[in-house]
């Protein structure tokens, strides 16, 4: 069972954002029914905040569940020391955020597949998934404040991005006995939003970018529209280039602005975030005036690929006010 919709490379995943817009929603309805009907809805046992996943369990019991609440993903095994002092603080902090997060428990001896998936080399390691992202928090010995310090980022990332408020938490509960919750009726701009995510798939760039574009004249603040439309124009600059020129003009040419963007593009279009992020960032410095700008907008751009609240994001905006001010 191969994990989907991940983007471990930090490059949007048009199926993660929209399983992100989907999971905001669901939230947001869950929120106002539960006040509705004056309490929770699908109440879970302080039991069911820990549990045991294998590689057939992997899609129902991780990413799915990911689209509700954030997973906490700790890779394991039985001879691991590190691992057995490492897992009960993972489990009592499971119980004691009350359901801001689910502990996933995974045995990497009988689950190879996923540790090899994940790129854990090494155990104790643990990672989250996210509305169906998977992103790695730690690995080896760890802390407890340094813990909890990851555990409330990754809580307020998931609240603040995607609009998961964690499960409701009934001690009274049966383990096990929490109902699903409603399903989310279809909005406005689905159909143009699936439109636009078979236009990628059949390459039709120009047709996505349309249609983004379209939701975007309506709506603004979509989410998944802004995400895709950044992503498609990103395919669309470096369709066609080809790499060893452009690298070849970017390295003889550290000053030209078409050089080092065309580099960039192809930088993070290849996963390779942070040497897109760095490139542009010594190219306003070496730059002015018109030129400077064009380079800053162009990273902004990649800025909306990766996502506002991606560390990297964070660490290179600062990175960028230092170069310009």
């Amino acid at each position: 069972m191969q994990p989907r919709n991940m983007s471990m490379s930090g490059v949007v995943d048009l199926a993660a954002v929209k399983a992100a817009q989907e999971a905001k929603a669901k939230a947001e309805q869950a929120r106002a029914q539960a006040a509705r009907q004056g309490g929770g809805t699908g109440a879970v046992s302080p039991a069911d905040l820990v549990i045991d996943v294998d590689e057939a369990g992997f899609e129902s019991d991780v990413l799915q569940r990911s689209t509700e609440v954030p997973v906490v993903i700790d890779f394991w095994a039985e001879w691991c020391q590190p691992c057995k002092q490492l897992s009960p603080v993972l489990e009592r902090l499971a119980v004691e955020y009350n359901g801001r997060f689910l502990l996933a428990k995974i045995d990497v001896d009988a689950n190879q597949l996923l540790m090899q998936q994940f790129g854990v080399q090494g155990i104790p390691a643990v990672f989250a998934v996210v509305a169906g992202q998977a992103l790695p928090l730690f690995q080896g010995a760890a802390g407890e404040a340094q813990i909890r310090q990851t555990l409330d980022q990754l809580v307020q990332v998931a609240e603040e991005r995607f609009g998961l408020t964690g499960l409701t938490v009934d001690p009274e509960a049966e383990p096990g006995g929490a109902q699903a919750a409603p399903a989310r009726p279809a909005g406005p701009h689905d159909a143009v939003l699936e439109a636009a995510v078979r236009a990628l798939d059949a390459g039709d760039l120009g047709g996505a970018i349309q249609a983004y574009k379209n939701v975007l004249s309506d709506d603004p603040g979509n989410m998944e529209a802004k995400l895709g439309l950044a992503q498609a124009e990103l395919l669309q600059r470096v369709q066609g280039l080809d790499p060893q020129v452009v690298r070849k003009e970017a390295a003889e040419k550290p000053g030209d602005v078409q050089a080092q963007t065309a580099a960039a593009d192809l930088d993070l279009a290849g996963g390779h975030v942070e040497d897109a992020f760095g490139r542009l960032i010594e190219t306003v410095q070496r730059t002015a005036g018109d030129d400077r700008n064009a380079v800053r907008v162009r990273l902004l751009e990649l800025f909306e690929v990766v996502g506002a609240e991606d560390p990297r994001v964070i660490a290179a905006r600062r990175a960028l006010a230092r170069a310009l001010f």
